[in-house]
């Protein structure tokens, strides 16, 4: 069913706004998907807070037309699957978990902040971790000199006591 013009509109403005904010947009190619395994993964992408839309690929060059995803416009042939996400690994990471497990999508190409990526930039992002565990790893790294130094406190303060008994 085709859009009219209005409804068209509308489309290219929400994108556009997803696409203000974003810092990820992944191009992947869908075809021959069934619904279910595509259900399953716009699940796992509502869930890892990423747009995820079929677009039509005049409407996603307009929605991306003077942004710093605007190199994209060249790699939107064919049908696309667009996952766009704030977080810089979240798009990314979910269509790369997916396609490992699917043979059928296929990574076209992406961009991250502007820096145009291909297929294994595209993995490559989607191996970094994500915010939450390098957040985790960072404070394990600052914790470790002060928890080594109250060990070693106590062992004197035990070595001490020992003595002095």
């Amino acid at each position: 069913m085709s859009l009219n013009l209005n409804d068209k509109k509308a489309v290219v403005a929400e994108v556009s706004a997803r696409i203000s904010s974003a810092q990820t947009v992944v191009l992947a190619e869908y075809r021959g998907i069934e619904v279910g395994p595509m259900t399953d993964l716009r699940a796992k992408a509502r869930s890892s807070g990423v747009y995820l839309r079929v677009l039509k690929n005049t409407l996603a060059r307009r929605a991306v037309e003077g942004t710093q995803f605007s190199a994209l416009a060249s790699e939107m042939t064919g049908p696309l699957i667009y996952a766009i996400s704030d977080d810089a690994v979240a798009a990314a990471k979910v269509i790369n978990d997916f396609a490992k497990g699917n043979d059928k999508l296929v990574i076209k190409a992406g961009n991250f902040a502007g820096s145009p990526l291909n297929k294994a930039g595209v993995t490559a992002l989607a191996s970094i971790p994500s915010k939450e565990v390098l957040i985790s790893q960072l404070l394990g790294i600052m914790q470790a000199p002060v928890s080594g130094f109250a060990r070693a406190l106590a062992a004197l303060a035990a070595k001490k006591e020992a003595e002095a008994a």
